[in-house]
């Protein structure tokens, strides 16, 4: 469901609290205004800390872990349908 916010007379809107929740917002946070049409988009700039390599490492391998007998280098290029002689026609 959309929420509603209405315009101050300083020209202020509140975000909701649920979309401030769900986006994890915090005081502070700088935003890309830009007018589309009839519409008002808000971008955020910052979006949170900034992680180091070793930590975007860590997180991709928690996400993406092989759970299986190692494979070669040779099979990870492997393609059914162009390696594989058994499938021409």
């Amino acid at each position: 469901m959309n929420d509603v916010t209405r315009l101050s007379a300083k020209g202020q809107v509140i975000i909701p609290q649920d979309v401030i929740d769900r986006l994890q917002l915090a005081e502070g946070e700088a935003f890309d205004v830009r007018a589309r049409g009839d519409e008002i988009v808000l971008r955020r700039l910052s979006k949170g800390p900034k992680l180091s390599i070793d930590q975007v490492r860590q997180n991709l391998r928690a996400i993406y872990t092989h759970k299986g007998p190692p494979i070669p280098i040779e099979k990870l290029s492997w393609s059914p349908d162009v390696d594989d002689p058994s499938l021409d026609s």
